[in-house]
């Protein structure tokens, strides 16, 4: 495809952002404007596909996969808030779609065109976030697909290292699985509990006031259970902080469950 001077990005918002976290969805579009994008979010988008696909409904998977891909063929760029769902795009769409001579081809140029947000912002676009300001301390999770399956891990790293107050502690293990995991969490809550204990242990231990993540998921597993005991630490997907949109409440705390801190 030949791109215009102007790159186009397609947003795909993911479900979790558009249920429960529209601001992360809003802070991607502004990003992405300030990094020089022209950015359009295909009203027609549903799930990337990857519930079905982990509970080994692959006909359904198939389904979405083909539905997203003719979706988004018209933009030079797509752009996921979340490493999960970017994975899924990237990597498993082309697997998925392997056997079908209609499909495959198009499945392939669809995932080179796939980008987790903080990477394309850095790898892509060489972009940083001049001006932005964020006064806290923050630990900063890796997500599972996020790190393994789309290589991000300096990425916003380097991105918050020019955000003006902000400091970024070193968590122990960081790129430790938060034990959400998608259906993993419902298959298997004792696991799932017992490694997000592990995860709020570490953050707790770095004295930071906010954990940061690139993945919806992670933060409101984290931010669960940092609630249920007790600990007063925040949890904010980065995207809200690099786009200077993170003063309102955060992950899992409105005005009827204030944390201190919160407007």
């Amino acid at each position: 495809m030949k791109q215009s001077q102007t790159p186009i990005v397609g947003l795909f918002a993911t479900c979790l952002v558009d249920l429960y976290r529209p601001t992360v969805g809003f802070a991607t579009a502004a990003l992405l404007e300030r990094a020089g994008c022209s950015v359009e979010v295909p009203p027609r988008q549903v799930c990337c596909g990857q519930p079905a696909y982990n509970s080994g409904n692959r006909e359904t998977a198939e389904e979405i996969a083909r539905q997203t891909i003719a979706l988004f063929e018209p933009v030079d760029y797509v752009v996921v808030p979340s490493g999960s769902c970017a994975g899924m795009l990237k990597c498993h769409y082309p697997d998925l779609l392997a056997g079908d001579e209609a499909w495959a081809d198009r499945a392939a140029r669809f995932a080179e065109k796939c980008w987790e947000l903080t990477s394309f912002l850095v790898d892509v676009r060489s972009w940083t976030p001049d001006g932005v300001s964020w006064q806290g301390t923050a630990a900063y999770h890796d997500s599972c697909s996020s790190l393994r399956e789309c290589d991000v891990s300096d990425q916003p790293r380097a991105l918050l290292a020019n955000v003006q107050g902000t400091d970024v502690r070193k968590l122990d293990s960081a790129d430790v699985c938060c034990g959400f995991g998608g259906t993993f969490c419902v298959k298997y809550p004792e696991v799932s509990v017992a490694m997000v204990d592990r995860k709020v242990d570490d953050i707790a231990a770095t004295g930071a006031d906010t954990v940061l993540a690139g993945d919806l998921g992670c933060l409101m597993n984290i931010s669960g259970r940092l609630s249920r005991r007790g600990l007063d630490i925040r949890a904010r997907h980065v995207a809200e902080v690099l786009a200077g949109m993170a003063d309102g409440p955060a992950i899992g705390y409105g005005p009827g469950r204030p944390r201190s801190g919160d407007s």
